[in-house]
This record gives structure tokens, sequence and C-alpha cells, in this order.
């Protein structure tokens, strides 16, 4: 049992399923199977952009900007695909993700080049890029009427029981966990957050892990603007305002350390279905908004307290052990 418990993926996985059972009891058919497809489908967006967070957090940075991202780009396409009727949707899908990338890459320069606290600079360009997304509409939205049915209906397509929406998510985890677990970039995001200077005497070049970290967190961000903006019909200024804090909130739930280096893929998107259940819950059983900010809030204190209670008995194991050793020796 003591083993399980210290398991964090999988004590927060049984979590979510209490929580689901609890809710039951008030909403009977919340368990229902095409209500949990629901909800993940809700979240899917949600994960997809904590992923690209989860790997800026790793290189020990994080990425304020990810929603504005999100709004500008989402805002681009859909401006393009009303523009431009007869444009692919794949076309319109990459330059998301291109246009995404470019934002992220802005991100990562300032912090590699210019050695700026990453902190710092998504602050200044969450707000540039949201201005960015007004002087681009004008401050007009950009209305289902004026969008074409491709570009509206394909994430909403069902195959084998779920939207392509919730499939792109589930592909970009698994792209994800092969980047971490099987690539060079995936090593060196994690070593150059857990331990920056061992990492640069063992020839990793930290900064250029944070920029690509930075990259790949705007291209999630940029395909994330499509599939908001299609999936909700709609593009304006303030989409998916206050996204960005969601998106650092399912990361720290999932067990990913602020300090970096520490944190697993599955963590993340745990992290980010307690959210997806706490959100769809909370409006069933007649919890108010107001009384919903505090909870999520009160569950983000908490995750942070027990992370770092965590990483704190590691690092007392750990000298501990050296103790020991010298006693041995001596």
């Amino acid at each position: 049992m003591q083993n399980l418990l210290k398991n964090r993926e999988m004590l927060l996985a049984l979590i979510i399923i209490g929580m689901i059972l609890g809710f039951t009891t008030r909403a009977p058919n919340f368990a229902n199977p095409d209500n949990l497809v629901t909800i993940f489908n809700d979240t899917s967006i949600l994960i997809i952009l904590a992923l690209g967070q989860m790997v800026v957090i790793l290189t020990k940075s994080i990425d304020l900007s990810v929603a504005a991202n999100l709004a500008f780009t989402g805002m681009a396409v859909a401006m393009l695909d009303s523009a431009f009727p007869g444009l692919p949707l794949a076309l319109l899908v990459l330059l998301a993700i291109g246009i995404g990338a470019a934002l992220g890459a802005i991100n990562g320069f300032l912090v590699w080049a210019l050695q700026i606290p990453p902190i710092v600079v998504t602050l200044g360009t969450l707000t540039i890029y949201r201005g960015m997304s007004f002087v681009l509409s004008g401050g007009a939205w950009v209305n289902a009427h004026q969008m074409q049915p491709d570009f509206l209906g394909v994430p909403r397509l069902p195959v084998l029981g779920l939207p392509i929406l919730s499939w792109v998510a589930i592909a970009v985890i698994l792209l994800i966990g092969f980047i971490l677990a099987r690539t060079a970039f995936g090593r060196s995001t994690y070593a150059a957050g857990g331990n920056p200077v061992a990492a640069i005497y063992a020839g990793i070049d930290v900064g250029r892990a944070r920029f690509l970290a930075f990259v790949l967190s705007g291209a999630l961000a940029g395909l994330s603007g499509y599939l908001w903006v299609s999936r909700y019909a709609v593009a304006y200024v303030d989409i998916a305002a206050g996204f960005e804090l969601d998106s650092v909130a399912a990361c720290v739930i999932g067990g990913i350390s602020i300090a970096g280096g520490i944190g697993t893929v599955i963590g993340t998107v745990l992290g980010a279905l307690f959210l997806g259940v706490i959100k769809n819950a909370l409006p069933v059983i007649g919890i108010s908004p107001f009384a919903q900010m505090a909870i999520s809030g009160i569950v983000i204190v908490l995750a942070v307290v027990f992370n770092a209670r965590a990483e704190a008995k590691k690092g007392r194991i750990i000298l501990r052990d050296r103790a020991a050793g010298k006693e041995a020796t001596a």
C-alpha cells in the first residue's frame, strides 16, 4: 500500500476515479461512458497545451504566453479560412503549427540569446501576442458562418467512438512521450532542468535545449489555436484567457517540478484530466463559478506543497546515504 501511495501517477489516477464515483452520487449519469468521452474531449486542448508547457518547465523555465499564442494563431487561421475559402484544411493546420512555433521561437531566443528570465519574457510576449491578435482582427470576431464546414467539422468527426479532436490529443501524448524517452532532445530537456551545471560539463547545450522546448510549446499552442476555434466555432481576441494558468496547474498537479528536471507525460495528462473532471462536475452539482476558482486554487497550492515535500524528502535521503557511506569508509 505504501508503494502505491508513493507512485504519484497511480495515486492521482485513483483520486480521479474516486472523484468520478463521488460526483456520480449527485449526478447519476456523470460516470456514463458517453459523458466520460465528453470530458476527455473537453480536456483534449488543455492536455495538448499542458504537454508543451511540461517540456518547458522540465528545462527550469515557464511559458506564460501559450494561451495568447493560441489566441493569435486561432484568429490568424480563422481569418485565412474566411478570406480564402479554397485553402486546404491541411495547409491551415500546418500554418497554425508554424505560426505557433515561430512565436515560441521568439520566446526561446530571448531566453537563450539574451539571458532574460523566462517568466519576464513570456509575461511580456503574453501581452504582445494578445495585442497582435487585436491588431490583426481589428477587434472583430470571426463567427461560425464565416468559416468553412470542413474547418469546423473535421475535429468533431467521430472515429472509433472518439472525435478526431480526442485522437489528436492521444497522438500528441504519444509523440511527446516518444520525444522525451527516446531522443537526445528529451534527455537534454531533463538534464537542462535537473542539473544545468552538470549538463554543461556533459556537453549539453542548455540554452539550445530551452530554445527548442519553447519552439515545441509554441507549435502545440498553435495547433491548439486551430482546435479551439474549430471546436467552439468562434475566434476573438480574448479566447482562452487565463488558460496559461490551467496549463501550469495541470503540470503541477501531475507532479512536474517547477524547479525543473522532474515529471512524466502520464502525470501531466492525469493533471489535466483532474482539472477537466472538476470543471465538468462542479457546475453539475451546483457549485458557483467563484467557488470553482477557489477550489482549483486550493488544489494547486496543495499540489505545490506535496511536490515540495516529496523533493525535500528525496534530498534528505541522498544526504543520508552519503553520510552513511562516509561512516562506512571511516
